[in-house]
């Protein structure tokens, strides 16, 4: 689950870069995931009945770091600093999630010296990649708002992994996300000055890729990876992370016909590696409690 995921999510930046000629970031965050939580209505339209109130703070908290807060930082850090920056520093985000379990998850996730080894191998690796034919250019409020997506996207990740303590079917729990991330996301429209004009979705090529990222890359995979994290524990699930930039440069190759470097094919071995070390060290216990999807 956690590799479809992966593979699906590493390969939207071609959607994304199609769709940014006619539309803003946010219309398309917007667009995506309420074609998402439609989409995840018609597969499993039963309502959730919340068993206990304080969930609800829960599952508020999560649609505003994950669907919200992530996405929005991500993509104003891009109007800052160059996309190579961001995709290495993003790549942090499984570190933070270590932190953060190892701090609120100490009896579920503990971690071992093999995690960090896998950690400082994968990031060599990745910044190979990134940085593969062009130079490094920090630019301190876009890097900073990168840190800080990546921070958010491992406290929504800690927030999945308590949200699949509750007992409740993934479709369900990850449609309620959507729905908070979405009201989250109505002020930004206003701020944004956000125009949704339904008429640029005429052209084929815009229809089809706002359908390939609300339906595959939102309604699916959040499902798949709220589903990984339930069965793997976040921190397991948080590293193949560290794949999205190997995907990013198969794709280039083989839909955009990019040439690969040296440094590039260099910085895939190294990436792979360091998830192989990460995804095998040894977590106290790893548990999804009922398999329900």
């Amino acid at each position: 689950m956690a590799l479809i995921t992966i593979v699906i999510w590493g390969t939207t930046f071609i959607s994304t870069k199609i769709l940014l000629e006619d539309f803003t970031p946010v219309e398309i965050l917007f667009s995506r995931f309420l074609l998402g939580v439609l989409a995840l209505i018609a597969v499993y339209p039963k309502r959730l009945k919340i068993k206990d109130k304080k969930q609800e703070f829960t599952f508020a908290a999560a649609g505003l770091c994950g669907i919200c807060l992530y996405y929005l930082l991500e993509n104003i850090a891009l109007t800052y600093t160059m996309a190579s920056n961001v995709g290495v520093i993003i790549s942090v985000a499984p570190f933070f999630t270590a932190v953060l379990s190892h701090v609120f998850l100490k009896e579920e996730e503990k971690l071992k010296a093999q995690f960090f080894v896998g950690f400082i191998v994968a990031m060599t690796g990745i910044s190979l990649i990134s940085f593969s034919g062009s130079k490094l250019e920090l630019n301190p409020i876009g890097d900073v708002l990168a840190v800080a997506a990546a921070f958010i996207w491992a406290v929504y990740s800690l927030l999945i992994r308590k949200i699949s303590s509750y007992g409740y079917y993934t479709i369900q729990t990850t449609r309620r996300i959507f729905t908070y991330g979405i009201i989250f996301m109505l002020p930004f429209l206003f701020v944004f000055e956000v125009s949704l004009d339904m008429q640029k979705l005429v052209r084929p090529e815009y229809a089809l890729n706002l359908i390939y990222l609300g339906l595959g890359a939102s309604a699916l995979c959040f499902v798949t990876w709220n589903y990984a994290v339930k069965m793997l524990g976040a921190v397991k699930t948080s590293v193949y992370i560290y794949i999205v930039p190997v995907i990013t440069v198969v794709t280039s190759v083989i839909v955009l016909k990019e040439e690969i470097t040296w440094m590039a094919a260099a910085g895939i071995g190294f990436t792979l590696m360091g998830l192989f070390l990460s995804d095998f060290f040894d977590i106290n216990s790893i548990h999804g409690g009922k398999d329900q999807f």
